[in-house]
């Protein structure tokens, strides 16, 4: 069983084609994320002479929250909505404390 297989086993879906666009959408999203961080660090102003942990902590609390709507967005435009909807779901679960996991199971 190849890794095209078993990522289509693991999402719940049946094309490969829909595996690669998948990818390509985590790719799109984590190259503007990179762009964002950039962005949004230059208009608060954040430096590398700030401490580790300060950089860490604006990171989550601006670009995570990024990361996941470019995902929608992106998910949206290349026609996979169905997939990040749940996608997501399913990751803030996890994240958000006492938020109960909406999300179909996937198999």
């Amino acid at each position: 069983m190849g890794i095209i297989d078993k990522l289509k086993t693991r999402w719940g879906i049946k094309s490969t084609f829909q595996v690669f666009i998948i990818l390509i959408v985590f790719a799109c999203t984590g190259f503007t994320a990179l762009f964002a961080r950039e962005f949004v660090f230059d208009l608060l102003g954040v430096t590398d002479e700030f401490p580790f942990w300060q950089r860490a902590l604006i990171w989550i609390v601006t670009i995570l929250p990024l990361y996941n709507l470019f995902l929608y967005i992106y998910g949206v435009l290349f026609g996979q909505r169905e997939f990040f909807t749940l996608f997501l779901k399913k990751t803030l679960g996890r994240i958000i404390p006492g938020k109960k996991n909406t999300a179909k199971k996937e198999a």
